[in-house]
């Protein structure tokens, strides 16, 4: 049933550790840090927590977390790999459903990003060893051609809309600008003490055409955890919840490969937005903003597009005149995201959207939000929505 998920679960807890570019911490202090800066924001104990879900990335387990928080009765764990960054989202939908079901009652969700000190992002999808479903066709089909990173092959659908639809730097600047204005209003933000102008984007250097340095996202050093219950628990919980409205996650098609599809602008998130809106029962044009995940510009643009906030091939158009900046008409990332704040796999995107919809955004604060989405983008294009509600 389309509505089945539908405010039947909320978001109680949000957690985030110090973003930085070096880390003197292990992958599991930074995420103990996150999830108990998550209990205690939900005002529960470690010990209430009886199910953890660990949307992949780096070395951590349900069962570390689980041992350091004294969890003796762990009734459900689960640990998400194939859709990368978009499995943060997707761990939220099978939080949902291990709620519902009754299995569980509490369920933390922490992730942990060390792609400063750790892992590099070009990495994790080169090298088979890192569990990327992706990687092993980097190795074996892009790697021989010179096509081993991220922005490389990303930027075939860039070329392609610039081709097609006529998207411009100044579209994708505007982008960028405007992230890093927003990650200026937020105090655990990487990127708060260095303004950019569009000139400054326009002059920085060429990683690979059409991406310039500042059209990719940080490698930073962090985590982030969010607690989900049910409405029922969270009236006698001191944080006030947030409501997952409607959640769907989407594949791509082929899943790891990008030349050969049919259409190269038809991802996940083409899927999963419609289902995502109709279980909440609205449109994304009721959205008071909006979370995407910014791996690198222009595929922000392309799920302001795919997700429904505008046509294909309007997207540029849409984000210029302040229409995407807070006290415009659909703010985008208002903590600056994964180019300005820290690149946490969005769960930095779940987090910032909960604190917009408790009002305690501060500077960067949407006036009287009351519905958002948080969009996530992973592997070759697999994506994951959820629609919140105050």
């Amino acid at each position: 049933m389309a509505g089945s998920l539908k405010d039947q679960t909320c978001i109680v807890g949000i957690g985030e550790s110090k973003y930085s570019r070096g880390t003197p911490f292990s992958d599991l202090e930074l995420g103990l840090q996150a999830s108990m800066s998550a209990i205690e924001d939900a005002g529960l104990k470690p010990r209430d927590i009886d199910a953890i879900v660990i949307p992949g990335g780096f070395g951590t387990t349900a069962g570390d977390y689980a041992a350091c928080f004294g969890i003796e009765d762990l009734r459900f764990t689960a640990s998400l790999e194939e859709m990368g960054g978009a499995m943060t989202v997707c761990a939220v939908e099978t939080a949902a459903m291990a709620l519902v079901s009754g299995v569980a009652n509490y369920v933390l969700i922490p992730f942990v990003a060390r792609w400063y000190s750790g892992m590099k992002a070009r990495e994790g999808t080169s090298n088979e060893a890192s569990r990327i479903p992706a990687a092993i066709a980097v190795r074996d089909f892009y790697m021989p051609y010179g096509m081993g990173a991220p922005p490389q092959y990303y930027s075939w659908m860039c070329q392609r809309h610039m081709l097609e639809f006529g998207t411009t730097h100044e579209h994708l600047g505007t982008i960028a600008v405007t992230m890093r204005r927003h990650a200026q209003l937020h105090p655990n933000a990487v990127m708060r003490d260095r303004p950019m102008s569009l000139d400054d984007y326009m002059n920085s250097r060429w990683v690979t055409y059409p991406y310039h340095l500042l059209d990719c996202c940080l490698e930073t050093d962090g985590a982030a955890a969010v607690i989900v219950t049910t409405p029922e628990r969270a009236r006698d919980l001191k944080a006030r919840p947030v409501y997952v409205a409607g959640i769907a996650s989407g594949h791509p098609y082929p899943a790891h490969e990008i030349p050969n599809r049919r259409d190269m602008f038809t991802i996940g998130l083409t899927h999963a937005a419609p289902r995502a809106f109709a279980m909440a029962g609205v449109t994304p044009q009721d959205l008071d903003f909006a979370e995407i995940y910014d791996c690198f510009t222009f595929q922000t643009l392309q799920q302001i597009e795919e997700m429904g906030l505008c046509k294909r091939g309007e997207g540029g158009p849409f984000v210029m005149g302040g229409r995407i900046e807070v006290g415009g008409e659909m703010p985008i990332n208002t903590h600056g995201g994964l180019l300005s704040q820290a690149h946490v796999c969005a769960m930095n995107h779940i987090v910032e959207a909960v604190c917009q919809l408790r009002h305690d955004a501060d500077l960067r604060q949407v006036k009287d939000a009351q519905l958002g989405a948080v969009c996530a983008w992973g592997g070759h294009g697999h994506g994951s929505i959820a629609v919140l509600r105050r």
